[in-house]
């Protein structure tokens, strides 16, 4: 028997790799590999129209970048590290969730990184590129940490750690590299991806719950409850009525 406080199972046999996880994780490798095998002239260009910065998103306009830029790792241990941990933990929220499901936290967090790293490098008038699936790999530890909050992880197959307390040390980790490096674009990236992983994930917060609450409440407000029953007796209001089979009528 399983404890139903602790959430869903966890095994490791769940790690193997599943089709979403490996298409995504073949997008980023062919992209990847392509620039990294090209000549540096070809490399600059490329980036010049696959890279999202404040420069090619409100400088040249080319607002597709925000979609590409996380395919493209422009250094090579970066995505073998990536790569890495789409095999670790994206097939066991791909499991859970379904394929589809899978896809969008996929494009959501994705997006909401990048829009939000562009952003802050405007702002700070830095020309910083946000690319990469580093802010939706986060994400899903964060995501990993919610749903299987309570599970027994060996980080690496050595540290015994819970589900919750892997998602603290990253974030912990997170922070520090952050602050240290002064790298406040890709902190924002981080922040904005992982954010949007605990909204979609909550149990209170969800875009889903929020729109079946709505829905609920618009057709509360259009009902409305009609006391039925037999008549009360002529002349006195306040006697009870007569027992009737009738009911209410919505």
């Amino acid at each position: 028997m399983t404890d139903r406080r602790r959430g869903p199972g966890f095994n490791t046999s769940q790690l193997r790799i599943t089709r979403g996880a490996l298409i995504i994780a073949g997008l980023q490798l062919g992209v990847s590999l392509v620039f990294l095998l090209v000549d540096k002239q070809t490399q600059a260009t490329l980036a010049e129209y696959l890279v999202a910065s404040p420069s090619n998103v409100f400088g040249h306009y080319r607002v597709w970048t925000l979609v590409t830029s996380p395919f493209l790792e422009t250094e090579f241990l970066s995505l073998l590290l990536g790569l890495f941990m789409l095999w670790m933990f994206v097939p066991t929220l791909e499991r859970f969730w379904g394929t589809p499901r899978f896809y969008r936290f996929v494009a959501i967090t994705s997006l909401a990184g990048t829009v939000f790293g562009v952003l802050v490098g405007q702002l700070l008038h830095r020309d910083y590129p946000i690319l990469g699936l580093s802010p939706f790999t986060f994400a899903a530890v964060v995501a990993f940490g919610v749903i299987y909050a309570r599970q027994p992880v060996r980080f690496f197959g050595v540290l015994p750690l819970t589900g919750r307390q892997m998602m603290y040390g990253f974030i912990g980790f997170l922070l520090l590299f952050v602050v240290l490096q002064g790298l406040w674009e890709k902190g924002a990236s981080y922040a904005a991806a992982m954010i949007a992983a605990a909204v979609m994930t909550s149990k209170t917060l969800g875009p889903g719950l929020a729109w079946r609450r709505w829905k609920i409440a618009r057709a509360r407000a259009r009902l409305s409850v009609i006391e039925g029953g037999a008549p009360r007796p002529p002349g006195n209001p306040s006697s009870p009525r007569k027992k009737s089979d009738e009911r209410f009528i919505n």
